[in-house]
């Protein structure tokens, strides 16, 4: 079926490179896309148009790290360094995900949260429950949100006898889960939380399990000087944190790695090489004190980089919100470095939090010919009258700083238009 959608279209197909279509025709076939003219071809005269008028389709947001049983606990323990943090605040609260209906009212909550804000594609870890992880994927799906979860994977430094496995239970659960899994939109990824919360034997029978299956794999790198310190004395023959993945078989293409606050340059030449991805918390890393990471140092030797909320670190579940503390986070960076390094311009940070997070599911360049369209439309008419007329890319720019999730008028997710609100009568 074909469908034509009508508005100002503006993408981001490569960093810092924003294209902008004014008064643009998207033209869809069975959701995916064809093309984006700025005037329709003949061949589509008779299709129906859905005509947004003077609002903006964006791409939508890919967060790319977030802890699904952290939601409750957003904006809790702020003041707390990480290994305080998650003692005190996170392990407790994802504790309680061992009982399904508590799981089940959380995580349909949380799916609408992000589904509402325009998130449609995620990369997620579940707490350690099998049972939970499976509601996650369910509910994630039924809301229209696309991408991975992770049943989270953790043998030692947890809370015995409340989150906390051996490493033959875990890696059982593991299989139980895979062998459970059903969705075609929301798909396993298997993540062991972070090295020290994972033993050698239960890092090994993960690795197997991903080379056996063809599975990504999620993690944490080098997010506080503190826990590297910690890897370090739990790997004495590892000289990088990088390296204790890497011996088992989970530093490998697409391999997700949250934060890389403190990778160094061996480790980053590291991250290049194996097609590893950094996924660039800044919000979180504020939060907990844990550093500013160098971003832009980390495109410049060509790292692929995303964004996560990496939510209850982050207290920011809007991916917007997301974009703007990187952008943020970066001009910090540059007054620590003495200015000898760019910051994160708006059109750089929205390719981070759009664009390079869809291509980890294969998709194409901004609204590519081929892309099943992920997008949002958004509605800036309460925005503060300006002085005099903006441009469609001031629009765009003021928008990334002033969204708020009652601007996002529709959701177009894998194709299907999953979140549509009334629209008054469409300006020509």
């Amino acid at each position: 079926m074909i469908r034509v959608l009508r508005g100002h279209i503006v993408d981001a197909p490569r960093l810092g490179e924003l294209q902008v279509t004014e008064c643009g025709w998207l033209v869809l076939e069975d959701g995916v896309i064809r093309g984006v003219f700025d005037r329709l071809p003949a061949a589509y005269d008779n299709a129906p148009v859905t005509d947004y008028g003077d609002r903006l389709i964006l791409p939508s947001f890919a967060d790319m790290h977030l802890h699904a049983p952290q939601y409750p606990m957003l904006g809790m323990g702020m003041d707390l360094p990480l290994l305080d943090w998650l003692g005190t605040y996170a392990f407790p609260t994802e504790a309680r995900f061992g009982d399904p209906d508590y799981a089940r009212r959380t995580y349909r909550r949380l799916a609408s949260d992000l589904i509402t804000n325009g998130t449609t594609r995620v990369c997620m870890f579940s707490s350690l429950h099998t049972e939970a992880t499976w509601i996650l994927m369910e509910e994630l799906e039924r809301a229209g949100v696309t991408g991975y979860v992770g049943k989270v994977n953790m043998d030692r430094n947890g809370v015995p006898g409340l989150l906390q496995e051996t490493a033959e239970q875990s890696a059982a659960e593991t299989l139980r889960w895979l062998e459970g899994c059903r969705s075609d939109r929301v798909k396993p990824i298997l993540t062991p939380r972070f090295t020290p919360s994972c033993s050698d034997e239960l890092m090994a029978r993960l690795g197997a399990i991903a080379a056996e299956r063809g599975l990504y794999v999620q993690s944490h790198l080098s997010e506080s000087l503190q826990e590297i310190e910690w890897v370090r004395n739990l790997h004495p023959d590892c000289e990088r944190y990088w390296e204790t993945y890497a011996k088992f078989g989970l530093w490998k293409d697409h391999t997700l790695m949250a934060h890389c606050v403190w990778s160094d340059t061996n480790e980053r030449a590291a991250m290049r090489a194996a097609g590893v991805v950094a996924v660039h918390c800044a919000d979180s890393n504020v939060n907990i004190c844990s550093g500013v990471c160098p971003v832009r140092r980390l495109l410049d030797e060509g790292i692929w980089v995303t964004l996560g909320s990496d939510i209850a670190g982050g207290a920011q579940l809007p991916m917007y919100k997301v974009i703007t503390a990187a952008i943020r986070a970066s001009k910090i960076r540059r007054v620590i470095d003495d200015w000898t390094t760019d910051f994160l311009t708006v059109e750089e940070a929205f390719y981070l939090g759009t664009t390079a997070g869809h291509r980890y599911f294969g998709a194409g360049e901004g609204f590519a010919p081929g892309n099943r369209l992920h997008a949002i439309v958004v509605d800036d008419g309460d925005f503060p009258e300006a002085v005099g007329p903006l441009t469609v890319r001031e629009r765009f720019q003021r928008a990334v700083y002033m969204l708020h999730r009652r601007n996002i008028v529709a959701v177009w997710s894998d194709g299907r238009c999953v979140v549509e609100k009334p629209l008054v009568p469409a300006e020509n």
